[in-house]
């Protein structure tokens, strides 16, 4: 037996115990789940050669099982390499499910299906917290995946699974979020976490400069110049600018501007990063600009944030 054999029957026989109730049952489902290639009903995973029960076990397993999720988040946390800052991907996913209309706790998702003329569905919504453990590649091992349910919102429950991953986590991680998290609350609700964060933001965002220094009436200004990021015209000078070849993406701008905020949170100053592909011939899609921002305890270079953000695509 090789060691990294060894290895993977160690972790799942300690993933088996960590399941409650049913776990031969729901052990058997994750192996079907895992080792079939399309699957086109639920039942249909108790024909897989690894299921070795009858189909009505797929419903016990749902049923009875209870993981405990705390202790199954640090066996996979056991698996994080030690010597290098871990890189972890946030995000929401919907599940749609319009034809259930017993199902509990439905919440209003946004979709591919349109409802009322706007692209949102109903269904749930699920959270997940995942380590991106390659630079390429599309692996990564979630770490808490959870319904949101309808007493939270995406923002609230990400800074929750956000919190309880870095309280163990050994070192300060690097978070990767989209546009749905790049937004004063998120910033505010992450703030005493020990973890450095990469939003996207939306195009149309507004953000604010360090105020100027106080002239001795009135009240202390919180913003200073306003940046608009739909119009280069409030941009003003970057503090940074490098052009570099990318083997995908083809010749990239990017360029940094420091100490902006988003209004409702000034006393959280970010960094803010625009990237832009160069070249003629590229499609409108193409050459939209991407908008990031920044906060962390050091300053990384312009290089590796953009090739931090890739991985945040990929995963």
């Amino acid at each position: 037996m090789t060691q990294s054999t060894q290895k993977l029957q160690e972790f799942r026989s300690q993933a088996y115990q960590l399941l409650g109730s049913a776990k031969d049952a729901t052990f058997d489902l994750m192996d079907a789940v895992l080792v079939t290639r399309n699957i086109y009903s639920f039942a249909e995973l108790s024909l897989s050669p690894v299921f070795r029960r009858k189909w009505p076990s797929l419903y016990e397993a749902l049923d009875d099982c209870r993981p405990n999720r705390n202790k199954l988040m640090k066996l996979y946390l056991r698996e994080i390499p030690t010597n290098q800052r871990p890189i972890i991907a946030g995000d929401h996913t919907p599940w749609s499910r319009t034809e259930a209309p017993t199902l509990k706790d439905r919440t209003y998702e946004h979709g591919a299906k349109v409802i009322s003329g706007k692209p949102i569905t109903l269904g749930h919504g699920y959270s997940t917290l995942a380590w991106i453990p390659e630079a390429k590649g599309s692996w990564a091992l979630p770490l808490r995946h959870e319904r949101i349910t309808s007493f939270e919102t995406p923002i609230s429950k990400a800074a929750f699974q956000l919190r309880q991953v870095c309280k163990y986590l050994p070192q300060r991680p690097i978070s990767l979020w989209d546009s749905e998290y790049g937004c004063a609350k998120f910033v505010k609700l992450t703030a005493d976490i020990n973890a450095d964060k990469l939003m996207r933001l939306r195009p149309n965002r507004c953000l604010f400069g360090a105020p100027l220094p106080y002239q001795g009436k009135g009240r202390p200004a919180k913003h200073g110049h306003k940046m608009k990021l739909s119009d280069s015209t409030t941009w003003g000078v970057p503090i940074e600018s490098i052009e570099i070849d990318d083997p995908t993406w083809g010749r990239i701008k990017i360029q940094r501007w420091s100490q902006f905020h988003f209004y409702h949170s000034a006393d959280h100053p970010m960094e803010i990063i625009l990237i832009q592909r160069q070249g003629q011939g590229l499609s409108k899609k193409a050459a939209k600009p991407m908008w990031l921002a920044w906060i962390g305890w050091e300053k990384l270079s312009l290089e590796s944030l953009w090739q931090h953000y890739l991985r945040r695509f990929e995963a």
